[in-house]
């Protein structure tokens, strides 16, 4: 069946286009070249006058998880009530369910989202979660850099290459699309009663330092060769003067390429009467000189929202400001621990403001679109479904301006966004979220609009307001099915997981079935994603991509 988009307003980096008037053809799911004339057009959408772009991509939201779901039964108040949706699917009378994830998603544009933070141990349930959630494809990032057995190999002394083995077979068993590194070491160190854990200081035990775990992975993921940097959240998340623990962690990567999540939360200095200031200007400056960095912004907007996370010491120390007044953190083996604290931002606060400011000003300073993502660190800085104001704050300097007047005074005396007249086009919102997300990721079939990419395709009603405009897209094709129309989701189907499946010697496997007899008694088989249900085969679910290190069938064994 050929589709065409006919006389829409294109915004597609990939090939250079601002706003070019072009028609789009698609066929069974993919993006065509212009068909010969006097083809069959089996069915004609006009879109003149209309915003044009790829399907949006998140790289970094909490979706799925045990901390995720540990959330939902804190705040049970958080989606009590909520009204049902028209489908009667399972769970569709929750906010925050599966499936008011896809269609919220959907709603806006997007079509993959990525969930920054699968345990191994927990990849299974996460992945059964994920494919609960409609509509859009969604991707992992396998947690390592705490887990016991990394640190026994580390301390013996192990080669690179076994843990090369160790990095592959993780992402390999887990199905995941990348490795997450969260505060190398620090949750170990809880283990041991460490409430605090800088770049430099060593695990208890092991005798490995936290810059050590970091650059141990990093390397492995160079020389696995997967197309996603390793992500990492650094030390010290949410502490004045910060800012200097993300600079040394710039260095620490050695020139080799690293992604930083949630950057907004290290862009924190100590100057002033109350000893927390913005030093994003400062951060900035670093970022600017280490161009095999990249970093998302994790932007804090007001409201109501809860803080997950895997590093248990920020969460921990974080217990005292929950709002409301009840918190969870907890603590395993096999890498396990995080936390849950529920969390008001507050206009009036000085501290909330100054974040809301350093956020934008990230944004706003770095210059370069193609290295630095869109995210809130969902639900960290705020949920999900505020990005179509994040995206109004960054195209309209005069509302932001107004915005200004309603925060705390003292902190928009201390930020330089009342002098930043930058203002983001359509075509830095592409670059964003679609096509420098694609490249990050390693997913080279979506984020453009090239002929050969999958059919996923964002069209907007061009306003004055980009809130309006980006809260409900007009139409929006997933593998070039109608999902949506006019803010309404019209069909719900099931998406697919992007994968990484490396090489790796297989005698890692012989090695980490001895761990398992002596700790846990636990067969490998328990560790390994099969078949996650849903309604789709294994081959249905999961789309592997390219890796460096590409899995062979043959070689297993």
């Amino acid at each position: 069946m050929l589709i065409r988009l006919k006389g829409g307003k294109v915004y597609d980096p990939a090939q250079a286009l601002d706003g070019e008037i072009r028609d789009i053809y698609f066929r069974d799911g993919v993006i065509v070249d212009k068909p010969e004339a006097g083809a069959v057009i089996d069915a004609d959408y006009d879109i003149a006058g209309r915003v044009v772009m790829a399907g949006a991509i998140d790289i970094h939201s909490h979706i799925a998880g045990g901390n995720v779901n540990t959330a939902r039964l804190l705040l049970p108040e958080q989606h009590r009530n909520f009204v049902a949706r028209k489908l009667g699917h399972r769970f569709s009378t929750s906010r925050w369910s599966a499936t008011e994830t896809g269609y919220r998603y959907a709603r806006m544009g997007y079509t993959t989202v990525v969930e920054p933070a699968i345990l191994p141990i927990n990849a299974l349930d996460a992945h059964l979660q994920m494919a609960d959630i409609p509509i859009i494809d969604t991707a992992g990032l396998a947690i390592l850099g705490n887990d016991d057995y990394l640190l026994r190999l580390m301390r013996s002394g192990a080669s690179q290459a076994q843990i090369n083995d160790y990095v592959a077979w993780t992402l390999h068993s887990t199905r995941c699309l990348g490795l997450k590194v969260i505060n190398a070491g620090g949750a170990n160190a809880f283990k041991s009663n460490a409430r605090s854990f800088d770049l430099d200081d060593v695990v208890p035990e092991y005798g490995v330092s936290s810059r050590h775990i970091l650059q141990t992975l990093q390397r492995a993921a160079c020389e696995v060769e997967i197309p996603h940097p390793v992500h990492v959240h650094c030390n010290n998340l949410g502490i004045p003067g910060n800012v200097d623990t993300a600079l040394a962690t710039m260095e620490a990567a050695q020139g080799l390429p690293m992604h930083l999540a949630h950057i907004q939360f290290y862009g924190y200095g100590n100057e002033g009467d109350r000893g927390f200031s913005s030093a994003a200007a400062k951060l900035i400056d670093g970022f600017k000189k280490h161009p095999n960095i990249t970093m998302d912004v994790g932007q804090v907007l007001f409201g109501q929202t809860v803080t997950i996370s895997g590093d248990v010491i920020a969460q921990y120390s974080r217990r005292n400001d929950a709002s409301p007044n009840k918190w969870i953190a907890w603590d395993a083996e096999c890498e396990g621990s995080g936390g849950v604290v529920p969390y008001r931002y507050k206009e009036t606060s000085f501290v909330n403001s100054l974040q809301w400011l350093i956020g934008l000003e990230i944004f706003l300073l770095a210059e370069d679109p193609w290295r630095l993502f869109f995210t809130t660190d969902h639900p960290n800085g705020a949920p999900f479904t505020m990005y179509p104001y994040l995206i109004r704050l960054l195209m309209d300097r005069d509302y932001r301006l107004q915005c200004l007047e309603q925060l705390n005074h003292e902190a928009v005396s201390m930020s330089l966004l009342k002098d930043l007249d930058k203002e983001f086009t359509l075509y830095d919102i592409a670059v964003m979220t679609r096509t420098a997300a694609a490249r990050l990721l390693g997913l080279p079939d979506r984020g453009h609009l090239r002929p050969g990419a999958v059919a996923d395709i964002a069209v907007y009603r061009e306003q004055a307001d980009k809130a309006a405009m980006f809260a409900d897209a007009e139409l929006l094709f997933k593998n070039g099915r109608l999902a949506v129309q006019n803010g309404t989701v019209v069909e719900r189907y099931n998406g697919t997981a992007q994968v990484v499946q490396p090489l790796f010697d297989h005698r890692i496997e012989r090695d980490l079935q001895n761990y398992y007899d002596r700790f846990y008694n636990l067969g490998l088989a328990n560790f390994m994603v099969g078949d996650v249900g849903a309604g789709q085969t294994d081959s249905e679910r999961f789309r592997a991509h390219a890796c460096g290190r590409p899995y062979l069938a043959e070689s297993a064994g």
